[in-house]
């Protein structure tokens, strides 16, 4: 099944009806057991890194979690906090550690060109680096919906799988490596293109066999 987490820092019923529109039918929880069960799993959020983190543990998550993406192979889709999280550690409110479980940090986005605002709310188009299945590059650059004050930033180039323009600089809007993927807009926002993505990383794990 596809599993979302409940970290008590997201809407998960608009992840849970994008799902659905795009075609599956996941199940909502946060237990080990759950997560020993999935056959891929969203890691939804909100709000504050170290929060986020916090839940993570407290629920005896991180950990499984963690297991299951890096020795079963497990699909993993982190969004918005979610994406934050799959990093090495966030600078937000201090250093926090993330899951590690694609290489970068997480920073504070820093504009130095007038008309951008922190947090950086509204639609922006993200062009796909290209190789990355959730995304069509031959379509040229999509509109999604942003919401974030911290942003990704990668220690390899190739794991930033789309970026927006921000502040005359290449931010990204998206992350992957392997089976961890990582959206930093919200595609349950994002209309169709939104809806398009979500339905590429259902397409994704089923070409692996996997039901959801």
């Amino acid at each position: 099944m596809l599993l979302i987490l409940d970290t008590g820092t997201s809407n998960l019923q608009s992840v849970a009806d994008g799902f659905r529109r795009a075609g599956s039918r996941p199940e909502i929880a946060v237990t080990p057991d759950a997560i020993a069960r999935a056959a891929a799993i969203v890691l939804p959020g909100v709000g504050a890194f170290e929060k986020g983190m916090a839940a993570l543990r407290a629920a005896g998550a991180a950990e499984p979690l963690a297991r299951r993406v890096t020795a079963d192979g497990v699909p993993l889709l982190g969004i918005c906090l979610g994406m934050q999280l799959l990093a090495d550690e966030s600078e937000e409110h201090g250093t926090h550690r993330g899951l590690g479980l694609i290489p970068g940090c997480v920073v504070r986005l820093r504009p130095d060109q007038p008309g951008y605002r922190v947090p950086n709310f509204g639609w922006h188009d993200a062009a796909a680096t290209g190789g990355n299945p959730l995304f069509d590059a031959a379509a040229g650059p999509q509109p999604f919906y942003f919401a974030h004050s911290y942003h990704f930033v990668s220690a390899a180039p190739a794991d930033v799988a789309a970026t927006i323009d921000y502040s005359g600089r290449k931010v990204a809007a998206a992350v992957a490596r392997g089976n961890v993927f990582g959206l930093q807009f919200h595609p349950e926002k994002s209309q169709d293109a939104g809806l398009d993505v979500l339905a590429r990383f259902i397409d994704h794990v089923r070409a692996q066999g996997r039901a959801v």
